[in-house]
Formats: C-alpha cells, structure tokens, sequence
C-alpha cells in the first residue's frame, strides 16, 4: 500500500469520525454524470459503509443517457438513485463528486454546504468553505481520488470497483493521452489485474439505439467549420449527453483541433467544446462562452455549459459559435458548411 495512499484515508478517518458517522450521507455527482463521476461515488459510498458503517444514498440529477453510461451501471450494479425520489432533509451529511458547490451542474440545494467535495476541475469559491475539500486539477480523474483514498483503508476493491475504475479513468484521459497524472497511472496499474474483463468490453461497446444514429445524421447535416474548428448545433435532443458524444466525434476530423457541439435539451441549450491543443484551457473559454446567463467549466481539452433558452434558440447558437470563432482568433464571417461530399476537406488555415 502506497504511503500517499494511507496518509490520505488517515486524514479522511479523522474528519469522519469524530462526529459525521452517524446521520445519513448524500454522495451526489453532477447532473448527467459520466463515468468518473459513477465509479468515484460508488467507491466513495462503499468506502463511508465499509469502512465507517455510515448509511450511504448515490444520487444524481439530469439524466444518464449515453449508452455506454446506460450500461455501466446495468453491468456492475451500480445502485444509484435520482435526486427527484429524495427528500435532501433526511440527510445529514453530503459529498460531492466530480463537481462543486454552485456550480450550476449539480442539484445539491445552495444553502447546503457539503462536508467532502472530490473533484479534478479547477477549484470554485464556494468550495472554501468546505470542510473537507480535496481539488486536484492536476490529475486526470476524480475516481483517482476516490480510489487513493479507498486503497488507503485497506479495503479490497471488488472486480466491480476496478472495472469501474479502470473504464473511469481510461474515458476521462482518452486512455492516457489527456490530462492524465502519476496518481492516475499508479491507480489503474493497481487495480487493473483485478477488472472484469468480459464487463468492462460489455460497457465499452454497447447496443446503440437508433436516436444515436439520427443524430450523428443530423450533426453531419449541419457541420460547418472554419480552419482548425468544426462546429455542430444539433436541434433539440433526447438526453444531453448526446452534445459531448458528437464533439468528441467531430474532433477526429482530420485536420481539426477545436470543436463545438450545441443542442437544445428542455430550457437550455447544451454545450461541449474539445481540443487536441494540450496546452489550452477548455474551461475558462466554456465560461466565456456561456457568460452571467450561463454555467460552464471544465479543464485544459474539454469542456461543457449551458445557457437558457430564448425564442430563437437557432440564433443563439449561432452566435455561440461566432464567439467561439472569434475568441479563436478566427473570422465569425468565414463559417461555413463543410461540403463532406468531397474527397478531402479544404486547406486548413493557419492557427
């Protein structure tokens, strides 16, 4: 067992025990979690019973959309509940995952400060009030986090946990090669030997419903661009996950190093934003983006928002992407629709 290991499940056993093992934990991700956010509050859920005999709830708000997201918790069990069957009275202490107080992409009440918060994005002023408060923006996962501090104990993870573990980490560092640490690297390599292997290839490559295909569609219909950025706003859509799916997607375009996927999802409009360029800062562009109407955030590649919705919803992303274009340092007057019916795409301009 690591030294660092231990010494960080020590410090969490002596604020958790004096007085906040008994009353009912909340463990909350954020809204529409993704896998990181799912494996690090299983771990840290299992962590506060296991270890502390605390009564531990998971919950989230939003919805869990993505297939692969959909399967995860199908295949390992994962016993997570919405935050719309839950009364936040009849619990005494919270953790966040993944997320932090005020951010605007969690459903944990503002008057409420929480007692841990585990998260890798940068650190928010609300969380200094938080009595607890681990915020690592230099490591690639918050299930690192969890899992640091669940190795620390002594507890054996399960063949679930490290399935989790192992998918979590892979997804939030595109298999290493983004914004990945040590910390992440030491973790995966301690748990990997004991990940189910036929789980974790179940989760990875999902059945993929129709509204999948339809909208990959859709986005190709709309994709426009201008040098190094490709854009996308889809119309409304199912689940918001699908936004950052379609991101993720259009980035492999050869030649491209930025891109923007909106859609509208209810009240609000969606938005995802990815580079290769690892020397950026996703996030504080997201912020940008978005303004005082909105919220946004993320790290240095990839990042995602919301802004409420008007009357003409179309308009609003289109002016999205025109201030994209333009903190870019690119022309908002030069974007246009990608012909995909050629062979190769048009020069790329200079950065």
């Amino acid at each position: 067992m690591s030294r660092v290991w231990k010494k960080r499940f020590e410090e969490l056993e002596a604020f958790v025990r004096p007085d906040r093992v008994r009353g009912r934990w909340l463990v909350l991700t954020h809204d529409n979690p993704d896998p990181d956010a799912l494996a690090a509050a299983a771990l840290m859920a299992r962590l506060l019973r296991k270890a502390f005999g605390a009564r531990v709830t998971i919950a989230y708000g939003g919805l869990i959309g993505r297939a692969e997201n959909q399967e995860m918790v199908r295949t390992l069990g994962l016993k997570i509940s919405h935050v719309k069957h839950l009364s936040f009275r009849n619990y005494r202490h919270f953790l966040l995952v993944d997320t932090q107080p005020r951010t605007g992409n969690n459903q944990l009440p503002a008057d409420i400060v929480p007692d841990i918060v585990l998260d890798h994005h940068p650190p928010r002023g609300a969380s200094r009030s938080v009595p607890f408060a681990d915020i690592r923006p230099e490591v690639g996962a918050t299930a690192t986090l969890a899992a640091e501090y669940y190795l620390g104990s002594g507890l054996e993870v399960s063949a679930r946990g490290a399935t989790a573990l192992v998918y979590a980490i892979r997804t939030e560092t595109r298999d290493f090669s983004r914004e990945a640490a040590g910390p992440d690297r030491r973790v995966y390599d301690q748990v990997f030997p004991s990940v189910n292997k036929r789980a974790l290839a179940k989760i990875q490559y999902p059945r993929l419903p129709l509204s999948y295909y339809r909208m990959v569609r859709e986005a190709l219909e709309r994709v426009q661009g201008i040098g190094t950025l490709v854009l996308s706003h889809l119309g409304e859509v199912e689940q918001p996950d699908i936004v950052p799916e379609i991101a993720d997607f259009l980035l492999r375009m050869e030649g491209r190093t930025w891109s923007l996927c909106t859609g509208r999802f209810e009240d609000r409009i969606f938005l995802s934003l990815r580079t290769t360029n690892p020397r950026a800062d996703a996030g504080q562009l997201m912020r940008r983006l978005v303004g005082r109407k909105g919220r946004g955030g993320g790290h240095g590649m990839l990042a995602g928002g919301w802004i409420p919705t008007n009357q003409d919803v179309e308009r609003q992303q289109e002016r999205l992407g025109r201030r994209l274009a333009k903190a870019l340092r690119k022309d908002p007057e030069r974007i246009a629709a990608l012909d995909l019916s050629q062979k190769t795409l048009a020069p790329k301009e200079t950065p």
